[in-house]
């Protein structure tokens, strides 16, 4: 890297949006023309997994390169210490102004954990216990069957939302070529970039559920539900009351969500347009990635919350001219913290001290000369005060680890499941019967029960869920000013009166 000119970063992260539903990924359907040529620019990473398939404790675990069980962020009620560096902390540590704009999802009074501007801010109260947004009028934020029953073309908030985060990141970077074209002096830039869409209610604009609803297919693996299925995802289903979902839900939902994708790449297109005319972006790592997948209806399931490839993988996109390969991919197994201690490296920013997070920049650029550790671990821990779903008080404790072309699924307390992704990759033979693999389940859970305690783990969530009661109730009576907010309507999520 040149001495005399530091590399800017710009940083897009979605949320819940799956990798199967994107174009360089190979779907034929969807139609991702600015991220298909974002990767068409730089390297695609085929495998890479959250830290945890739900929303925040997969950001706080982006942010602080640390996994949940590590920074005890667990569901989506938990706070970030404010003590514990992140990347954001790291880039104003190697002199940068780091500016975020739009979706982060922390909870808490510390809304910046470490950016030193936020322009759009999430939807929701800061603190648990904070007055709401009346609603999200239709369809609803959360993993419940009105999602699929109230699905079809209207509008999302959410999309209001991301057109907001959109505009305000479009004037930044005018803004920063404005300074520019003036001949002015401007510092290097850390710009991080929220956005809420694909994340459910399924409802798009009109004109753009017309675009898939007449040629949505259905999912590729269907599973109708039985005792069969695995004790712990026969029972989610259950919970979720998607035992069994119509036709009808199906088409709708999924054009929906197709078309969602579809509006979120658009947006991303007038980001990237305004980094190339203002003459920025022959300087700028761009990385795209998401907080976790959706799994619009594979295996019978939707939303997040479980460890099938479609809802723990994640796009990953890094594109770097002169700096990165262009039009190549990645196969190897790769966690998203790892993209957190990337970034850090890539602007030559102090690294995280207790960052799990692997810096990619030698295994992109001298892949035949860098031995890779192929493993990647996500954790899903859940109860009743965690706010993600229709969990008991005494919850849910699981891991995952992804070593080579093995996946390890670990239920506490109830069977594992093991895949062979290479031989199966729609994960439909559950290999942890075979005694033929019984070794490498042995090793696999043993990894995965090396410093993660689920007994550990759950006393600790019941302390956290005592305290948060106490913060509740105060904030409750309290009901202090929210220092970041977006001001989210209940009219600005409908469905069109007349669907086609």
């Amino acid at each position: 890297m040149s001495d005399d000119i530091r590399p800017n970063l710009l940083y897009i992260h979605s949320d819940q949006h799956s990798p199967y539903v994107t174009g360089c990924y190979g779907d034929s359907l969807v139609e991702t023309p600015h991220l298909d040529a974002l990767a068409a620019r730089g390297v695609i990473l085929d495998n890479t997994y959250c830290p945890s398939p739900i929303c925040v404790p997969s950001r706080m675990s982006m942010l602080s390169g640390r996994y949940p069980h590590e920074n005890e962020v667990w569901t989506n009620s938990h706070m970030l210490d404010s003590g514990i560096p992140t990347f954001a902390h790291a880039m104003g540590a190697g002199g940068y102004r780091p500016v975020l704009v739009g979706r982060m999802h922390s909870v808490g009074s510390d809304q910046l954990h470490g950016y030193a501007e936020r322009l759009v801010g999430d939807h929701g109260a800061n603190r648990p216990g904070g007055k709401g947004n009346g609603g999200h009028g239709v369809g609803g934020a959360g993993p419940t069957r009105s999602s699929l029953q109230q699905s079809g073309h209207g509008q999302s908030a959410y999309q209001v939302h991301d057109e907001d985060v959109t505009a305000a990141t479009v004037h930044y970077l005018d803004r920063l070529g404005v300074q520019k074209r003036a001949g002015q002096s401007a510092e290097p830039f850390s710009l991080s970039v929220g956005f809420m869409l694909p994340h459910q209610p399924f409802i798009a604009r009109k004109e753009d559920y017309e675009r898939y609803y007449d040629k949505i297919t259905p999912p590729q693996t269907l599973e109708p539900f039985g005792d069969h299925l695995h004790p712990h995802i026969k029972n989610w289903r259950e919970m979720c009351d998607i035992t069994e979902v119509s036709e009808a839900e199906i088409k709708r939902s999924r054009a929906a969500y197709w078309a969602l994708v579809y509006r979120m790449d658009v947006m991303i297109g007038q980001i990237l347009t305004a980094l190339r005319e203002n003459d920025l972006e022959d300087n700028t790592l761009v990385i795209y990635s998401s907080d976790h997948g959706e799994q619009v209806g594979e295996h019978g399931l939707w939303w997040k919350q479980t460890f099938y490839e479609d809802s723990v993988k994640v796009p990953a996109i890094l594109s770097w001219p002169g700096r990165l390969p262009e039009g190549t991919s990645c196969d190897k197994v790769i966690s998203s913290v790892d993209l957190n201690a990337t970034m850090i490296d890539a602007l030559e920013c102090p690294a995280l001290p207790h960052s799990r997070g692997r810096s990619l920049l030698p295994l992109l650029t001298d892949p035949d000369n860098v031995e890779w550790d192929n493993v990647a671990f996500s954790e899903f821990c859940q109860n009743k005060s965690g706010g993600g779903g229709p969990f008991s008080e005494e919850g849910v404790y699981q891991r995952m680890i992804r070593r080579d072309n093995f996946k390890l699924n670990y239920y506490h307390g109830l069977p594992c499941q093991l895949f062979d992704l290479d031989a199966d990759p729609r994960e439909l033979n559950d290999l942890v019967g075979d005694p033929a693999y019984a070794e490498t389940v042995a090793k696999l859970k043993a990894e995965v029960l090396d410093g993660w305690d689920p007994d550990a783990i759950r006393a600790k969530m019941q302390a956290l869920g005592r305290d948060l009661a106490i913060q509740t109730a105060w904030t409750r009576n309290v009901q202090p000013p929210d220092s970041i907010r977006w001001t989210m309507k209940p009219e600005m999520s409908y469905l069109d009166d007349e669907q086609i």
